[in-house]
């Protein structure tokens, strides 16, 4: 970036979002800000190998009353609560006038990490993360052969500052009949690129973070991890493969052990930068299984960090942002910065 162009980028500015064509408005004058707004309690807790009342844990009885068997790697069962349900709830669809409503199914699974209770991602071995995305792998496949499912979204919630019901280190797999919002706007825009152009958007923009490193995090020969250019939260990042893979299945073994240790990295990264266990919502974005060809698709994660200042302050998306658009003050190369000193 040329000092002309880091002059440009120090002012007001709005970026354009690549994956989802919106524009979010960067203003970084609004880092000096006072706050007196909300600050979060930390409770140091110091977790057990294994808790007698966790759902989650090997052996014990979930809140469905289903009993887990001891597992010892990972454990993936359907949600006792799931919010989709293989049947439709509604027999027909419902429109009158302007209001439109219409059936959806699907599957909703957990995936457990691990049996440790007291581990995170970042925490564990590598050879058990390879473990967690081989699972993600055979899910994705299994679920999304099943003719009437349309999108496979696989997410984790870290912290109970994102909602996550246990500590227990595990994710989710939503399976929907339809394809997801997301998703949707991220394939038309892969897709729009790939027929201008010839070639794959992530493909290209990975080149391009490389050649520029101002926002690079992590990387190793078949990764990396970025604060991308357009990022919305104060310290998204975006995991992505060098080459071009639509799918988890794609990967060969030296990419799979190279995942594996990008996710252990960030994770680990996250946590020292505010030398605090750091919330998040990760999620894995595949192609739809709808049964289209989707040659111009790049699979990736999102992480979506709440936390802005400190493990005490998050950002709140609020008034501007519900009723105008998404808005930033760090800029996505100050975060970027400011994670690559924890490593």
């Amino acid at each position: 970036m040329t000092v002309e162009e880091s002059s440009l980028l120090a002012g007001v500015h709005r970026r354009r979002n690549l994956l989802t064509n919106e524009w979010v408005l960067v203003s970084p004058h609004r880092t000096q800000r006072p706050w007196q707004g909300q600050i979060e309690k930390l409770d140091a807790i110091t977790l057990p190998e294994h808790d007698p009342n966790c759902y989650l844990c090997p052996g014990n009885v979930r809140a469905g009353g289903i009993q887990n068997p001891v597992y010892a790697d990972t454990f993936v069962f359907d949600n006792d609560f799931a919010a989709l349900r293989p049947e439709p709830m509604m027999s027909a669809g419902y429109r009158r006038g302007l209001l439109e409503a219409e059936a959806e199914s699907g599957l909703c699974r957990v995936l457990c990490y691990s049996p440790s209770h007291h581990l995170t991602l970042g925490q564990m071995q590598p050879a058990a993360i390879r473990s967690v995305i081989e699972t993600w792998a055979a899910e994705y496949a299994h679920l999304g052969a099943q003719g009437d499912i349309g999108a496979v979204t696989i997410f984790e919630n870290r912290g109970a500052m994102m909602g996550a019901s246990s500590p227990h280190p595990h994710g989710q797999i939503w399976a929907n009949r339809t394809v997801p919002n997301e998703l949707s706007r991220e394939v038309r825009n892969q897709e729009a690129y790939f027929q201008e152009t010839g070639k794959c958007l992530l493909c290209d923009y990975v080149a391009t973070e490389i050649a520029e490193r101002e926002r690079l995090v992590i990387e190793n020969d078949h990764f990396v991890v970025v604060v991308p250019f357009w990022a919305t939260w104060p310290f998204e990042t975006l995991l992505l493969p060098r080459n071009h893979h639509a799918t988890l299945s794609a990967l060969s073994t030296d990419e799979l052990e190279a995942m594996a240790d990008v996710l252990k990295k960030v994770n680990v990264c996250y946590d020292a930068l505010f030398k605090n266990p750091f919330p998040y919502t990760m999620g894995l974005h595949l192609p739809p299984t709808d049964g289209g060809r989707h040659p111009s698709f790049h699979f990736h994660a999102h992480y979506f960090p709440p936390l802005l200042r400190s493990a005490s302050i998050r950002k709140f998306m609020v008034g501007y942002e519900m009723l105008a658009g998404p808005q930033r003050d760090l800029t996505p190369e100050t975060a970027a910065e400011r994670l690559r000193s924890t490593i």
